[in-house]
Order: structure tokens, then C-alpha cells, then sequence
């Protein structure tokens, strides 16, 4: 059942993805993307929790709606869903045949919760020692906070993200914000993918597998990137500055006549071009802000000036004059409005799939463009157990007789 097309990268892996929600999903989407067959175990009757997160839901060919989310759609593209019910023996002794089969296995379950189960790495890994094992938790599998759960939102607010992100603390009303899409999630499968890729290497030179130990919480500290050293350097918590940017002046969103204009100013020459543009050629010969150390310092004294005189023209207006004299700017577009974007369009980033219901169903292309795969898979997320009695049989011979005695035990 793995995939043999060549031309994709990761062909001839198989991934066995035991996680559920968006960072572990985000990753094995990822590597299916890329060729990797992906087998998802899914719970008997409920599947992942994210297919019941809606609406919007998935309609069927009648046009009424199905009992999969939207939400399910953005992370299980080019996977196969087989049902079983881990927590009997059966299910367990099925999965482990499947981890016997398998290059890589994905979970998100807590810190230590496999193990009474043998589905844990020390078990796995000695059935087959060639076998990736990456665990994703909220506080990773060893630690004084090892035992806690871990969600994206909580882990936002913890780990310091929160706390740089929304409207200054001065400006009535404002408070901490949490990005608008769950990124710690994200970032984490991302992180996961790669380290997956780093262990494949290992193996080429070793013949073993490993286990890669994977947390939220971390993953959202190291995210703080620049945020996290002007801390680091300064001793000082950075705070909240709204659109702008601690280091970098200007470089934040600006009202216009009809909206909201982005400058994003990353040098002295390009701020030079800016003044020009707006009509305030002195503003860069003004000691206070002819580099950008002067104008950080000098941002209370600086932003309200360009604040008045962008106000003057519209944000299409702006950009039209900005962006041929070599000044970074930009709208702030709509959902609708970004994929209405010419390189959205010209590069069909929303396409459609068919369904095992039988119609199309949306999804977004990943942005991994190589030269060397000329067809990416386009599978679109399975059905609930779409794939269990192909997959039993396929790679661990299971009989009619047998499927069907699982099935009436509710073991699939």
C-alpha cells in the first residue's frame, strides 16, 4: 500500500499517526504531502476529535451536511483512516502489527500514557528498532511538568506569547491576545516534521530508529525568536505593541483615508524612499531618525507624523506610489481577499478534492514546491475508517472472517 510514485520525496515511508487535533496531524500531513503513506488511527464511531469541530461542516452530495468539520479538512489531506480501538488487547495487538510495518509513528498522547498499553517507544522499538517513535505533549516526557496537559491556547498564554501579542497595555481596553489561528499547534508539527526527517538521516547511517520528544511549551519559547533575546540581552520583558515592531521602525500598520496600510521599513535607504513618497523628504535627514536605532528611540516623536500625513490617500492609493519606488507596503486583506490574491490564484493554493462522499471537498496546496515531484499527492481527508478493512488486509493479512469478528466486537 505505499506509495511508489519516484518523484515524491518521501516515497516508499510509511507513517503510522496514532495523533489526534492539529500539531501531530499538521506533521503527518505534512510528510503525505510529500509521498509518505500515511495510515491515521482513528477511535471507532468518533475518529479524531476535530472531525465533530464545527460548523461549517462537510456537505455530502445531497447538500446536507455531513458529521466532518471544516477543521478536519485543514490538517488529514493524503492520509488513509483505519478505526481501532486501542484500549483492548485486540486493538493493541493490531497496532503493534501495523508499528512492526511501519517507518514512523506519531503521538500526542500524555506523557507516559501508551505504556499500559505497550504501545509506548521502549515497547515498539522492540519489535521494530528501525522505527521513528515522535511523542508531542504539552511539557515533553520527562520534568516536573511532564504530567501536565497541554493546549495551544494555554500554552500561548504561558510561555510569553500572549504577553507581546494585542494593543499596547496604555490603550484603553486592551488586553494580552492570542494569535488568530492555533500557531503554537502548528509550529510544533512543523518542528516535528522536521525532526522526523533529521532521525530518517540518522537512520540511513545507523540502521535505528529513535524516539523524538517533542512539547509544546517549548516550541512556543524558542518561537519568541527575537522577542525572546531582546529579553535574553536587555533583562527587560518586551511588551505589547500592538502592529509595530520592538526593533524596527517603521514598521507597523497605518491608517488611511479608506482603511489600513502596512509599512514595513527594513533599512535607512527604504526610509528615505518612504519620506520622499509621503512628501517629507526632511523627516530623513532629521537626526532623530536617520537610522533605525534613532528612530526606535525616537518612535513616540516619529510614528504620530507618518500617522497624519497617510491618512491623506487611500490604502490602493499608497501602495500604487510605494510600491515602485521600492518601499515595502501592503493591504490587510480578508481570507477571501488573500485567496483572491494573484499568486493565491496563479498557484491554485485553494483546490478541490474529491471526497469519499462523493463530491469535492476544499483544501488549501502545501507551499512545498520541488523541482523533482512534478505531481504532489491530492488525497482528500478520508472518511471515518474509510481504509480499515484494505489496510488489515493488505499489510497484515487479515481475513473477511477475521475483519468481521473484529467488527463485531467494535475492536474496529
Amino acid at each position: 500500500m505505499t506509495q511508489t510514485n519516484t518523484d515524491h520525496p518521501l516515497s516508499g515511508l510509511r507513517v503510522l499517526d496514532l495523533s489526534r487535533v492539529l500539531a501531530g496531524p499538521w506533521a503527518s500531513q505534512t510528510l503525505g504531502d510529500l509521498g509518505a503513506e500515511v495510515i491515521k488511527v482513528e477511535r471507532p464511531g468518533r475518529g479524531d476529535d476535530t472531525r465533530s469541530w464545527g460548523p461549517p461542516w462537510i456537505p455530502n452530495a445531497d447538500g446536507r451536511e455531513t458529521a466532518d468539520s471544516a477543521y478536519f479538512l485543514c490538517a488529514n489531506r493524503n492520509k488513509k483512516s483505519v478505526t481501532i480501538d486501542i484500549t483492548t488487547p485486540q486493538g493493541q495487538e493490531l497496532v503493534r502489527a501495523l508499528a512492526a510495518k511501519s517507518d514512523i509513528l506519531i503521538e500526542n498522547f500524555k506523557a507516559g500514557a501508551l505504556a499500559k498499553y505497550g504501545l509506548d517507544y521502549a515497547s515498539l522499538s522492540a519489535i521494530n528498532p528501525r522505527l521513528i517513535y515522535c511523542s508531542i505533549t504539552g511539557f515533553g516526557q520527562t520534568g516536573p511538568s511532564a504530567h501536565r496537559a497541554g493546549y495551544d491556547f494555554s500554552i500561548q498564554g504561558l510561555s510569553g506569547l500572549m504577553s507581546v501579542t494585542g494593543a499596547p497595555a496604555t490603550e484603553p481596553g486592551s488586553e494580552p491576545q492570542k494569535i488568530g489561528v492555533a500557531l503554537v499547534d502548528i509550529l510544533t508539527g512543523l518542528y516535528a516534521t522536521n525532526g522526523i526527517l533529521a532521525a530518517v538521516q540518522h537512520r540511513h547511517r545507523t540502521g535505528r530508529g529513535q524516539h523524538i520528544d517533542l512539547a509544546l511549551f517549548d516550541t512556543a519559547v524558542a518561537c519568541l525568536a527575537n522577542q525572546a533575546l531582546n529579553y535574553l540581552v536587555s533583562g527587560q520583558s518586551p511588551e505589547r505593541l500592538g502592529n509595530a515592531n520592538p526593533n524596527i521602525v517603521p514598521y507597523q500598520a497605518f491608517a488611511t483615508s479608506d482603511g489600513h496600510l502596512i509599512v514595513a521599513v527594513g533599512n535607512d535607504g527604504q526610509f528615505r524612499k518612504l519620506c520622499d513618497v509621503i512628501g517629507a523628504p526632511d523627516l530623513a535627514n532629521d537626526t532623530r531618525f536617520t537610522t533605525n536605532a534613532s528612530r526606535v528611540t525616537h518612535r513616540p516623536e516619529l510614528v504620530p507624523i507618518l500617522e497624519r500625513l497617510l491618512l491623506a490617500r487611500t490604502t490602493q492609493n499608497w501602495i500604487s506610489l510605494l510600491e515602485p519606488a521600492g518601499v515595502p507596503c501592503g493591504p490587510i486583506n480578508s481570507v477571501a481577499q488573500a485567496f483572491a490574491e494573484p499568486r493565491a490564484v496563479s498557484q491554485q493554493l485553494a483546490m478541490m478534492l474529491p471526497h469519499d462522499t462523493g463530491v469535492l471537498v476544499p483544501s488549501v496546496r502545501s507551499p512545498l514546491n520541488l523541482s523533482g515531484m512534478s505531481d504532489p499527492p491530492s488525497a482528500a481527508p478520508p472518511s471515518l475508517g474509510q481504509h480499515t478493512e484494505a489496510t488489515l488486509q493488505e499489510l497484515l493479512g487479515a481475513s473477511d472472517e477475521t475483519i468481521a469478528e473484529l467488527r463485531e466486537s467494535k475492536i474496529i
